[in-house]
């Protein structure tokens, strides 16, 4: 059922000390965090690139329930199992109840009433032979993310033969803020503008010092909606940037930077025990999404990717 057969993904055109984490917790913590070990001035700034992401933990007890990992998904009537042509259909990932998410706390434009549902190749079928990856557009069918709307009917759809659902683990949710990869293009254009992209930029928010800070106040992936990803290697904007413009620009060409710019987190996954979801090594799955595009729920132009340790 897991994906631990998948190689790990290269880091592309990064040093080992880039190999890092988003950090994500309450705007009080991140702003003492900031306070300690950056001027005032450049910890506000730092602190006015935080996004509000929602945080998706397994709901326990009394917990308000806003989606589930695995299990079957309940779709209309008229709506195909989402499947790669030759190689078979996807297996459900998590589905999300917009209605009880706090979407309207977020800076992305989410539907505010209707279910996501995020669907991915895991390559039980195959034992992992087929690897869906951001640069290889032949395999970009095998990651679909669909939109069911709150007025359409629907029923609980059983899984294709020879697919096995991941057990359902309910989720709960949580808004806290996030903040991005000190080696992100944001930060790269708010404290280092004109740098090379991928290089250690000479700035506090790049120092040793801070980076250490960083990872020992929150080194985990986990589940979330919207607000910076949580890469486990490069910013995934950039492999998003990277596979829209066929992996024909090098890192210090500026249209990579500008589309990484155009791409928000839509979701991301992490590895989760409890389901026996293992994505390569230790690793999670992407879903970003163009803001126009969310804005006219078009979630088939949303794109994934997936990183591991």
């Amino acid at each position: 059922m897991s994906s631990e057969t998948l190689a790990p993904k290269p880091v592309l055109s990064v040093t080992p000390w880039m190999i890092g984490r988003m950090t994500h917790g309450s705007r009080d913590a991140l702003h003492s965090l900031a306070l300690q070990h950056l001027s005032p001035e450049v910890a506000e700034k730092w602190l006015g690139l935080l996004r509000p992401g929602v945080r998706l933990e397994i709901a326990a007890g009394s917990d308000d329930v806003v989606g589930h990992l695995g299990g079957l998904p309940a779709l209309p009537a008229t709506a195909e199992w989402p499947a790669w042509d030759g190689h078979g259909p996807l297996s459900l990932v998590a589905s999300i109840d917009c209605t009880r998410l706090q979407a309207a706390a977020l800076d992305i434009d989410l539907p505010a009433a209707g279910t996501l549902l995020f669907f991915y190749f895991d390559g039980q079928l195959d034992d992992g032979d087929a690897l869906v990856l951001a640069e290889d557009r032949e395999s970009w069918a095998g990651a679909r993310v669909l939109y069911v709307g709150a007025d359409e009917e629907v029923s609980e759809r059983g899984a294709p033969a020879g697919l096995k659902p991941y057990p359902v683990v309910p989720l709960t949710a949580r808004v806290e803020m996030t903040a991005t990869e000190p080696w992100h293009p944001s930060i790269r254009a708010a404290f280092a503008p004109g740098a090379p992209l991928g290089n250690r930029y000479d700035h506090p928010v790049c120092s040793q010092e801070f980076l250490d800070a960083l990872w020992e106040f929150d080194g985990e992936v986990g589940h979330q909606i919207g607000g910076h990803a949580h890469s486990v290697q490069n910013p995934v904007e950039i492999e998003i940037a990277e596979a829209v413009l066929d992996g024909e620009v090098s890192w210090d060409d500026p249209r990579l930077s500008e589309e990484a710019g155009n791409w928000v987190l839509l979701a991301q996954f992490d590895s989760e025990d409890a389901t026996d979801m293992m994505w390569g090594d230790a690793g999670a799955l992407y879903w970003l999404i163009r803001p126009e595009d969310l804005a006219e729920r078009r979630f088939e132009r949303a794109m994934f990717t997936w990183q591991c340790s």
